[in-house]
């Protein structure tokens, strides 16, 4: 995926730091007496803390983008003690956090001071190759009733206000934010647009800095399958222009023109270019066929230096030389994302397509609308090929994503075709819930005192596979296997698991596949001369998707995708069906269906249960909150049937 060369990296770290709670000095600030005098909360009634005054100040000024932050939380339960005892400030490791300070201020007047050497530091995740860190400290003396306020300056070296981040809303009710900005008079006029609130623009204060306020803000709260925060959160967007009023239809037509021009020379078709490409293409005849295998030489013939599984060592890459050219990357054998993407460009256009570069917003982030006319939300590019008179997209350099989709991010969204004369908006197509298939196949066996043990294997493939493969190929063997143990422990704690496998983690093409060997005590339930038993053994424990029986924000799947269940049961020696009754397909027209089918073998020794479930057809994946209902009752009559019980009755003894 191309992003180095046009994205701005600070757009990608705005995305990940949320920016915490400011004030500017040395000296705490002396507190509102109505602070301290009250005792319930104002914002939202039943709300265990609130933020009194939140303020950050913003220095764009200089060549380092420095924030100094202040918070001050007014705690009224033992819930809000709970949950905010600790506090962790987070950050990128390209970051410095410091002059940390906090302190507690009891119901009483006394004040307890954090010490300096109560400061911790630690990482948190991992996330693309970004460490996310945080500094972390235990809130003194915390009470109902008392008053948190700590502060922190923040440092993003040789880092800008340009489109930046500002968030208004957060987890607890807030009663004031305000935001002091010292804008780069350099980089052009600042701007504002506020997302999912009410606008508010920055008014002039003192020594350079502006001031944008907002107040009484209920707490931002998640709930399951919903968009993600920047569709549902208040925030605002800085950036500067040098245009007072910018039309969005020419400001894409120039994009667009400059992006393919600079990405012109490097996607140079040459002789070693035109060799390479009927070499990979072979005898393939179709269109399809051609580019898939171009695409196939590119994933497989080139090591991509910008991944962990290159095979490439950390010298190695230091010593790498930059690519100029589609014919440099073509004769190393290496190269970044970028030139490997280039490359798929160079070749598709040597085999006669019409190859560009399509920038594109990630929707896993945000739902972009083109009227807003700034590249920061299209953080993404892939590569568009006309075929037969259509665009279609490719994802040359991710590795882990299967041929023929994209990350599902950037499916399903507007992209920007890079042109010289007339880019276009295309709509990039979503896959269909079979490229997405969870597939699972047990093979087990049930004791009379109702122990289910047997052997089980579960393969993803498409985005299922992508995400796995991304969260796994990084980690030790011991560590994938930790992660295993933790997801059926998730499901079934009690089960004793032995002769793990998990299989191509690391393969390009090839489904991410989970096996072992499971031991489950109790599964089934004995009553008298009767098993009582659930067939649906990979649904057994699961909860129901939607709890709720009401909803503020709509309902949103990432992706629409399969699951296929098929089970053997080996029934216990002396018991035979006594009630297998299969329950009836229940079904969303084409969007949704759940089909169940259920046997027993001629000899009566074996339960046969395949379960086939699909979801998001044509794209439905995003529903309005008023038909969370119908869709809650969808869930829950799918929840029902997978949970569906079949009686097993102890035969007659022999006379």
């Amino acid at each position: 995926m191309i992003s180095a060369r046009v994205f701005n990296l600070l757009a990608l770290v705005s995305l990940l730091f949320l920016p915490g709670l400011v004030w500017a000095g040395d000296d705490w600030k002396p507190l509102d007496p109505a602070f301290l005098a009250l005792k319930a909360p104002a914002v939202e009634k039943d709300a265990d803390a609130e933020i009194l005054r939140w303020e950050v100040f913003i220095d764009d000024s200089q060549e380092d983008l420095i924030f100094n932050h202040y918070v001050c939380i007014k705690v009224f339960s033992e819930r809000g003690v709970e949950s905010h005892g600790k506090v962790d400030i987070e950050y990128l490791d390209k970051f410095r956090i410091k002059d940390i300070a906090a302190r507690t201020i009891k119901p009483d007047g006394s004040i307890l001071e954090l010490k300096k050497d109560s400061v911790f530091e630690r990482t948190i995740v991992k996330i693309s190759g970004l460490k996310i860190k945080a500094k972390s400290f235990a809130v003194p003396g915390i009470e109902p009733g008392a008053i948190i306020e700590y502060r922190y300056k923040e440092v993003r070296s040789l880092a800008s206000a340009k489109n930046l981040k500002l968030y208004f809303q957060r987890t607890i009710p807030v009663h004031q934010v305000k935001y002091y900005l010292k804008p780069n008079e350099f980089l052009g006029a600042m701007n504002t647009f506020t997302f999912n609130g009410q606008n508010v623009n920055f008014v002039k204060e003192k020594n350079g800095f502006y001031s944008t306020t907002m107040t009484n803000l209920p707490a931002y709260r998640e709930e399951a399958h919903m968009p993600p925060e920047d569709k549902i959160r208040t925030w605002m967007l800085v950036y500067y222009t040098r245009e007072s009023k910018v039309d969005p239809q020419k400001y894409w037509a120039t994009i667009g023109k400059a992006i393919y021009e600079e990405f012109k020379p490097l996607t140079k078709v040459n002789d070693d270019v035109r060799k390479a490409t009927t070499e990979a293409m072979g005898n393939a005849s179709t269109a399809d066929e051609k580019l898939l295998k171009i695409l196939e030489f590119c994933r497989t013939k080139i090591k991509n230096a910008n991944s962990d599984t290159s095979g490439l060592t950390a010298e190695e890459i230091k010593k790498m030389k930059d690519n100029h050219n589609p014919g440099d990357t073509l004769k190393r054998g290496y190269g970044t994302g970028n030139d490997i993407d280039c490359l798929f460009i160079a070749m598709a256009t040597a085999a006669g397509f019409e190859a560009r570069l399509a920038l594109m917003p990630n929707r896993s982030e945000f739902f972009f609308d083109p009227s807003f006319p700034n590249m920061y939300f299209l953080d993404g590019g892939e590569i568009a090929v006309k075929v037969d008179g259509q665009w279609k997209f490719y994802d040359p350099s991710g590795k882990y994503v299967t041929i023929g989709m994209l990350p599902w991010g950037y499916e399903g969204v507007n992209a920007l075709i890079t042109d010289p004369k007339e880019p276009a908006w295309v709509k990039t197509v979503m896959s269909e819930p079979e490229k997405s298939l969870e597939k699972r196949v047990a093979r087990l066996k049930l004791t009379e005192d109702g122990t289910m043990e047997g052997d089980v294997v579960m393969a993803y493939t498409g985005h299922g596979a992508l995400e796995k493969k991304r969260y796994n190929d990084d980690d030790t063997p011991d560590k994938r296997e930790e992660t295993l143990r933790a997801i059926v422990k998730s499901q079934w704690g009690n089960a004793e698991l032995s002769n793990l496998k998990i299989e191509n983690v690391t393969d390009q093409f090839k489904p991410f596949t989970y096996s072992f060997h499971i031991k489950i005590s109790g599964y089934a339930q004995r009553t008298g001369k009767r098993i009582f038993v659930q067939p649906s053994f990979f649904q057994n424990n699961k909860r129901p998707l939607f709890a709720a029986s009401e909803r503020k924000y709509p309902v949103y799947f990432h992706y629409p995708w399969a699951e296929q269940d098929d089970v053997q049961i080996e029934l216990p020696d002396g018991y035979a069906l006594d009630n297998a009754e299969a329950p009836q397909p229940i079904g969303a027209g084409e969007i949704s269906w759940n089909k169940v089918e259920l046997a027993i073998t001629q000899d009566g020794k074996f339960l046969v249960f395949k379960r086939n479930f699909m979801f998001g057809a044509k794209g439905n994946i995003l529903f309005p909150p008023n038909v969370y209902g119908t869709l809650k009752q969808l869930f829950d009559a799918y929840h029902q049937q997978d949970g569906h019980t079949i009686t097993l009755k102890q035969k007659a003894a022999a006379q």
